[in-house]
């Protein structure tokens, strides 16, 4: 078993405003984290940067156009209130996808059983046509893409642990059977999408509400049930990970009450199933995770169970 891991510094480059909860320190935070000897065989990898073109795989030309002239050439642009760009938000941004890429053709390839993507801003708030949520581009939905194109996969699944719904992922899947999309996360709560009865055009979609103050047993319980029994049924070629460490209990953002043991859990299923459909091909990207120790602590627990398969 090989667990790799892509980082960058272009993506420190990526800044917000102060006082802005998506920054440059929660790299550094998970970068701190993984210094325990603990992970000194992850196989750490610098990330490289994609092409423009990658980025047709989930949004269209005028997206992608209207994003990179929104560049500023000093200080901030805003797309709304909470989504920005900053002089090397593009390069950051082609970083992240690239090394979600580059993770695909790793588990494709053999070279890795399965990779963490350290990488910002996130991705699955991004929806084919609109930047929001701290989201430019939908990271992982052009790896999923990138994974059907590049090697063949006819089913890919993307599980979705942040505790913000993953609109932009479920925008780009909703009439693609291929795709089935997951997601756990807090209702009421931005982006105020993903009820249970938000399930695509051909019910590829499952959507596992939870309520403010949800705690593990809960989360395990919504997990098991709802999740990991539709994964096996689909057996996928892949399995995509949309890791935001937000349902953290530290987190300021939201009202979910889990540990790094949670992850740790969840992780471990995830790693079951794709040892069971799809020869252990699984890439997990860093999403959300506001409040650094929570973040740290559930990224190293979440890594350190993907190095024991």
């Amino acid at each position: 078993m090989v667990t790799r891991l892509y980082s960058h510094p272009a993506c420190l480059e990526h800044l917000t405003p102060a006082g802005h909860p998506e920054r440059p320190d929660r790299l550094r935070a998970i970068e701190r984290a993984l210094l325990d000897e603990e992970f000194d065989a992850l196989d750490r990898v610098l990330a490289p940067m994609a092409e423009e073109e990658a980025l047709l795989y989930a949004h269209p030309q005028n997206h992608i156009d209207s994003v990179r002239a929104a560049v500023p050439a000093d200080g901030i642009h805003h797309f709304d209130g909470d989504t920005v760009l900053s002089p090397k938000s593009w390069e950051a941004a082609l970083t992240a996808v690239g090394a979600a890429n580059a993770a695909v053709d790793d588990v494709f390839s053999g070279v890795a059983s399965n990779v963490f993507v350290a990488t910002r801003p996130p991705g699955h708030h991004a929806e084919k046509t609109r930047a929001m949520g701290f989201c430019l581009f939908n990271t992982v939905a052009i790896a999923a893409r990138h994974a059907q194109k590049k090697h063949g996969a006819e089913r890919v699944a993307i599980v979705d642990w942040d505790v913000h719904h993953g609109n932009g992922t479920q925008d780009i899947f909703w009439d693609d059977p291929s795709v089935l999309y997951c997601s756990t996360h807090q209702l009421p709560l931005f982006p105020d999408s993903g009820r249970r009865n938000e399930t695509g055009a051909f019910g590829n979609i499952v959507n596992v509400p939870l309520a403010p103050n949800t705690g593990s047993e809960a989360f395990r319980e919504a997990f098991g049930t709802r999740i990991l029994p539709r994964l096996d049924d689909f057996a996928p070629d892949l399995i995509l990970i949309s890791a935001g460490f937000d349902a953290h209990h530290r987190d300021p953002l939201a009202d979910i009450n889990l540990t790094e043991d949670d992850f740790d859990w969840a992780t471990g299923y995830l790693l079951e199933t794709a040892t069971r459909a799809c020869n252990n091909r699984l890439v997990s990207v860093l999403e959300g995770g506001y409040d650094l120790q929570g973040l740290a602590f559930s990224t190293a627990a979440h890594i350190s169970r993907l190095m024991k398969g």
